[in-house]
């Protein structure tokens, strides 16, 4: 059961990925500027991904499976890093682009 804990962070940590690109390309086709939701939304799969992993982490430490911890401690914490900064990156960049021009034009 708490191998779904790995599944469910890799499709939220992807949807995380995926929620600043929708918001650009629904940008570019609409010019839809008011998507304050999508953002958020980014970011709470972003912290349920890592909250899933350290969730799997407690289970590991629980039914003292240690070779585990030790094994994958180090990718998980390159995965979180990469994660968070991927999903913050990308949001910026959205919100550059989305809100970044309605600035421009305003001079």
């Amino acid at each position: 059961m708490y191998s779904w804990l790995n599944v469910g962070s890799l499709l939220l940590g992807l949807t995380a990925l995926v929620i600043p690109v929708i918001i650009i390309v629904r940008y570019k086709k609409t010019g839809n500027r008011n998507q304050p939701v999508l953002y958020g939304a980014s970011m709470c799969a972003c912290a349920l991904s890592l909250f899933f992993q350290i969730c799997y982490s407690d289970h590991l430490v629980k039914i003292k499976d240690w070779s585990a911890l030790s094994d994958t401690s180090e990718a998980v914490v390159s995965g979180a890093l990469n994660l968070l900064l991927g999903t913050i990156l990308f949001n910026v960049i959205a919100l550059v682009i989305c809100y970044g021009k309605k600035a421009d034009k305003k001079q």
